[in-house]
């Protein structure tokens, strides 16, 4: 199965784009229309998260299978992130979990022996 995997170093936040132009080559050949769009938005999510929100780097990982593509991102960190709605005041910050949950077929928090591993899945065609 093509995958990718890539290592983010701590509050990189150029490491975002930098995943969204891999992930984008990696799909190029993926999914139905607008599939990879919302695959690129919500890794870049997942990636900006873990590096704002944790002290160290992270590994992001996105994996095609036959029907479906899995992206994962695990960061050191012990808080286990949820959705939560933003403020008013909060012009752009706090949409990210929401998105996700929102636009992914299927996503979840996993806790590791070391931090936590976030992760979304899309099937290649839209439901």
């Amino acid at each position: 199965m093509p995958q990718l995997r890539r290592r983010l170093g701590r509050a990189d936040l150029r490491a975002v784009p930098e995943a969204r132009r891999a992930l984008r080559e990696l799909l190029r050949h993926w999914g139905g229309p607008g599939r990879s769009d919302i695959a690129e938005l919500l890794t870049s999510e997942l990636v900006t998260n873990a590096l704002v929100h944790t002290d160290e780097g992270a590994v992001l990982t996105a994996t095609v299978g036959p029907r479906a593509l899995r992206v994962e991102v695990r960061d050191h960190a012990d808080g286990l992130p949820r959705p939560r709605t933003p403020r008013p005041e909060e012009s752009t910050g706090g949409r990210g979990l929401l998105l996700v949950q929102s636009l992914a077929d299927d996503w979840g928090v996993r806790p590791r022996e070391v931090g936590k591993s976030v992760w979304f899945e899309l099937d290649a065609e839209a439901a």
